[in-house]
């Protein structure tokens, strides 16, 4: 960690009178992550405030927050995204400050602004820094003013066919084009030969024109068996920052993350320091503060090259906190109030190894398409060592209109294999009818050799996997899924016989938690 002159310094002076005394903080989100903001913001003692659409009146996040204001109609775009609406509810609750969680307006430097201009704190970096890491040629061209490694390409957006094709000269095929402004894998386009450039290009700038109005894009090669591993950073707004280790983040489905894990299987100790000293190289040319995450592509020979920077608080920030022992989210907040950082770089050790599951509203046995329904069933798994975030209860629907993503399934072990076993475990005890989600294709990946030995990458998903897999036919395999049953369903009926006949059903109690 490292001391800064000069950073911001008047600005922080006046904001730390503000930031000590936040009480109140509206979360300008939904689901599992607006539920998820509000416990931590709860343990410090901050009321906060949800504000909901129209189809998310019933939710647990609504129910759970101190105040709660509908700003409109189930659409996004007529609620989450509306910044009028979002800073007239902080006004009229008398909220200090917004925690734009993940996903919606949490990128969106406008906002970020917005919410100052209000008088109001916004909780992670400041606008200059979205706008600068938003931009993918933008956070490049910062990058490289520190020698940050970068995959061969353009520094600067396209601008004729002509130029493409010297690039690709010296480059060679594959290359990759890709939005400037993108995200998600949209206006990203692989070219294997010259009598396809001039239609992919045509194809990738209107898509990125369609996604994000605006149809700048740039020429990289083609890194054709990467694995995906990001790291997790920290800033303060006094110069000093931390990394917070890495997470392995190759199983994918159209660059849509399904499965992460922290630490990588794959990383030296020394190459683990390389990368996160150029994570913090990459959040000090931005002047970065707040929690946010430097994306890498790693090759076959672990050279690795950086990717991107996520200026917020990523979806898969559980396994980071179950091997640190740290709160990211409180770390936001305290940063917002203008806190210093309480620990050093020294201070930071890996402790065991964590898996993530996203449990999806989709059918992996059909291209993982969205399924909507209504959770007949929904009963979370539990045990030491096993965390599910999640923003549903039984009986409620899946809406059409968000994110199919429904939980985070969490498992920490004392080392990679015990992780991987408890996830298994709590994943074949995790009871959802009524929809589809990816929990078979969770149990099916964590068996696969490949995953078991950590020899993988992000063409797993189409190296390893059909629709097929999931059609288990091994009589072993059958056989022991038949005796975990028998066994869950034993310890069910244990509980039942030793809950007490005056009081009320354990699972009641567990429901009210969520109220």
């Amino acid at each position: 960690m490292s001391e800064g002159t000069g950073f911001h310094e008047e600005a922080k002076i006046v904001e730390s009178l503000i930031f000590a005394s936040m009480k109140k903080i509206l979360v300008a989100n939904r689901g599992e992550i607006a539920l998820r903001i509000m416990r931590s913001a709860r343990e410090m003692g901050i009321a906060t405030v949800a504000v909901y659409s129209e189809a998310d009146r019933s939710m647990p996040f609504v129910q759970y927050a101190d105040e709660a204001v509908c700003i409109g109609p189930a659409p996004s775009s007529q609620s989450y995204l509306l910044i009028d609406k979002i800073i007239g509810a902080a006004r009229q609750t008398g909220a200090d400050a917004i925690h734009p969680g993940y996903g919606f307006l949490s990128e969106n430097a406008r906002f970020a602004q917005a919410v100052k201009d209000a008088g109001l704190i916004f909780i992670g970096p400041s606008a200059s820094a979205i706008e600068m890491m938003g931009s993918k040629l933008a956070a490049k061209q910062a990058a490289q003013r520190f020698g940050v490694p970068m995959v061969p390409g353009t520094e600067t957006p396209l601008r004729s066919l002509e130029e493409a094709r010297e690039v690709v000269q010296k480059t060679g095929f594959p290359i990759l084009i890709k939005a400037s402004a993108g995200g998600g894998g949209k206006g990203m386009r692989v070219v294997n030969a010259p009598e396809e450039l001039e239609e992919q290009i045509r194809l990738a700038k209107s898509e990125a024109m369609s996604a994000f109005g605006d149809d700048a894009v740039f020429i990289e090669k083609y890194v054709g068996s990467p694995r995906h591993i990001e790291i997790q950073v920290l800033g303060d707004q006094h110069g000093n920052y931390v990394y917070l280790f890495e997470r392995e983040c190759s199983i994918q489905r159209r660059h849509q993350k399904l499965i992460e894990e922290a630490p990588s299987s794959c990383l030296t100790p020394d190459i683990r320091e390389a990368m996160g000293n150029c994570a913090l190289d990459v959040a000090r040319a931005c002047q970065y503060y707040g929690a946010g995450t430097v994306e890498f592509l790693v090759d076959e020979k672990l050279a690795f090259y950086f990717l991107e920077m996520n200026t917020r608080l990523q979806v898969e920030h559980p396994v980071t906190e179950m091997i640190t022992g740290l709160d990211l989210v409180k770390e936001q907040i305290r940063v917002a109030r203008g806190e210093k950082l309480s620990f050093t770089q020294q201070d930071l050790k890996i402790n065991g190894h964590a898996i993530e599951l996203r449990v999806c509203a989709e059918d992996p046995a059909n291209n993982f398409l969205p399924d909507t329904g209504t959770l007949t069933t929904y009963v979370r798994p539990q045990g030491y060592g096993v965390r599910v975030d999640d923003g549903y209860e039984q009986g409620m629907d899946i809406p059409i209109y968000y994110d199919p993503m429904i939980a985070k399934l969490i498992a920490w072990g004392a080392n990679r294999e015990e992780a991987r076993e408890r996830l298994l475990r709590a994943i074949a005890e995790y009871q959802v009818k009524g929809i589809r989600t990816t929990l078979p294709f969770g149990y099916w990946a964590l068996q696969q050799p490949a995953f078991i030995e950590g020899a993988f990458d992000t063409n797993f998903i189409g190296k390893y996997f059909t629709p097929q897999s999931l059609d288990q036919r091994d009589p072993e395999a059958a056989k022991a899924a038949a005796i975990l049953a028998v066994q869950v369903w034993q310890e069910q009926q244990r509980k039942i016989r030793q809950q007490p006949l005056n009081g009320q059903p354990k699972l009641w109690k567990n429901r009210k938690l969520l109220r």
